[in-house]
Formats: structure tokens, sequence, C-alpha cells
């Protein structure tokens, strides 16, 4: 089927030459899929999010205030931290979480959609911005899915190296989303424990999976395969939202895992075919991080041939990195002794 990639008009005017997050990543990224003619990709502009879906996740008041910070700011100046501000970083942010949502819709209506947005969204919680991340974009489309079209038990799997600390707040005490996150630790933002596993309704419904620096490929399935496709299957959702960062390539500046670009792959493949399972095939896909400007194309390239069920496979002319294949056992035997989607069921008498 063909895929559409939603984008966004004022994301190259929040940008910051010397910083990671840039506009670059966003255009490197339509260059090679521009040229893929196998990949029959469609294009949609995003609108900017409506408020009522940015707070059903976010406070008005902190709304309001990046609104009024941005609007104060000359149009050349931008206000430095590790995440920077521009006059236009207000509207970027809001047309991110718009193509969020209009890429849940897409999903909704049968289509294979993924949102290349930016600014990135899963680290900023509900009234505070952080590592790079204004909006939370994923959070705000599942609040979507549940309020506009009926769904009831939504999954997030977050494949980003850092683990995705505001989506894990937004839903922290909720049993109807599943907050998945594989992350490297130790690593900013410095959570994502295994005891971390929600509270009150929502005790069970966060699982999260520390590996160690260095993991790769090999370590990465094994986490997947035993780990997250499983308490997917025990959670049974109605979709799968995939928080889809690539900072886990080897080639990353900012991460220190060793993905490749066939590992990325072989984890999307993983996820659409328990969406196909468990849910009709509705499976979306939301950027985050990914920092290297060879490897984020591609990994973006390859992660839509899968969601477009194209049944190719890329030559991956990066290649890999060795990596111990056991490397993440240790929190893959943790988690299945301690998390209740991973215990067994019992039968009714």
């Amino acid at each position: 089927m063909p895929i559409t990639f939603v984008t966004t008009s004022a994301q190259h005017l929040h940008t910051h030459k010397r910083h990671p997050e840039r506009t670059e990543r966003i255009q490197v990224i339509l260059d090679v899929i521009r040229q893929d003619a196998l990949l029959a990709a469609q294009w949609v502009t995003a609108q900017e999010a409506l408020m009522t879906a940015i707070t059903r996740i976010h406070d008005s008041a902190y709304v309001q205030s990046l609104a009024d910070a941005c609007a104060g700011l000359p149009s050349d100046y931008v206000a430095y931290a590790d995440t920077y501000t521009t006059q236009a970083t207000y509207l970027a942010a809001c047309q991110a979480a718009g193509a969020a949502c209009q890429a849940a819709d897409l999903m909704m209506t049968g289509h294979a959609a993924f949102a290349l947005c930016r600014p990135p969204g899963h680290h900023a919680t509900a009234a505070e911005a952080m590592g790079f991340c204004f909006f939370n974009n994923i959070a705000i489309a599942a609040r979507h899915l549940q309020a506009e079209h009926g769904l009831r038990r939504i999954a997030i799997v977050d494949i980003d190296v850092h683990h995705g600390n505001g989506t894990q707040e937004a839903f922290y005490a909720d049993d109807s989303v599943l907050f998945v996150s594989s992350h490297a630790s130790p690593l900013y933002p410095f959570s994502g424990e295994v005891y971390e596993m929600g509270i009150d309704a929502g005790h069970g419904s966060t699982l999260n999976i520390p590996v160690p620096a260095h993991t790769g490929d090999a370590a990465m399935h094994r986490v997947y395969q035993h780990v997250v496709i499983p308490a997917l299957v025990r959670f049974r959702p109605e979709c799968i939202l995939v928080s889809a960062g690539f900072d886990a390539h080897w080639d990353d500046p900012v991460g220190n895992c060793r993905l490749s670009v066939a590992g990325y792959q072989r984890i999307f493949e993983m996820l659409c075919d328990t969406a196909d399972h468990l849910c009709g095939g509705r499976i979306m896909a939301v950027l985050e991080g990914g920092y290297s400007l060879r490897a984020l194309p591609v990994c973006v390239q390859a992660a839509g041939h899968v969601l477009a069920r194209t049944g190719g496979a890329l030559t991956d002319a990066l290649g890999s990195q060795p990596s111990d294949p056991h490397r993440a056992d240790a929190v893959i035997a943790r988690l299945q002794h301690i998390h209740p989607l991973l215990q067994p069921q019992r039968s009714s008498p």
C-alpha cells in the first residue's frame, strides 16, 4: 500500500545550526524518500493541532507561556539551552502535534502513516519543555484517538535510545494506554527503570526496558521477542503507535547503542506483524530522535517500507557494529520475573 508522510511547513523556522536537533534532519529524510520509487510515498502538510487536543496532555498555562515566550523573541534571536527556542517554536510545535494527530486519523482510515515532525515530543511533560521537546506529539495523538475515534486501548512503543519520560508521565496512572520504552541506561533523562511500572489503575501499563550501552541488533531483537511482543499480546491494544527515534543507531552522535538500519527494520517488522495479528494492522509512527544525517534518512526509509508492506529489504550500506547478542539478557530476565504483563496467566477454575 502507499504510505503517507505527514510533514509540517514551519519546522525549518525552528532550527539552530549548532544543535543536533535542526531542520536538516527532515531535509535529508525528504531527499532520500523522494528518490525511492518503490515506496510510492504520498505527502500531506499538517495543520496545527487544535488547542483542545494539546491541552488533553499539557497544562493550559504552560501552553500559553510557551506561546507568549516565543512571541516575545526577535525573529532572528535564539534562546539557547539544551532545548532552544525561536520565534517560530510555538507554531512548529503546534504543527508537529497536528502532524501526529493527522497520521493517527490516516491510520484509522486504513492508511500507512508516518508523521515526519519536529520538534520531537516524547520528553515534554505536562508543564515543561525538555530534551529538545515542547509538546508530546505521540501522547497528544493517543488521546486524540480516544476522544475522536473512540479507541479504548492503545499501545505506545518508544524505540528511541532515550527514555520517553514525558509520555510515561502522561499515562502512568492510566490502564487504557500501554507505554513501552526500550532505551539505553544510564543515559538522559536518567529515568525509565524496570520498577517504574505505573501507579494505581495504571500499575502494569508501563513497561521500561533499560538496556546497557553498546546494545546491538541481536540483543535488541531478543528484547522485542521476549518482552515487548508478549506484553503487547497480553495487553491486546486496538492500535500501536511508535515513537520512532533512530538515535540508537551506531552512527548517532547523541546515542550510545549499536543498532543498524537492518536492525531497525526488523523491529518495525516485528511490530507490524503484531499489529496485523492484534489490531487489524493499525500502526503508525511519529518521528522522535535520530541525529546522524546519514543514518536517520535510511532508517526512516526502511521503516516506511515495512509500514507500507512493500515486502522489500533495503541494502544497509552503513553496515553493523559488533555487539554481544546476550547483552540485554539480564534485564529481560528481570522483567519476566517482575512485570505483570509478563507473568503466566492463571487458568479459570
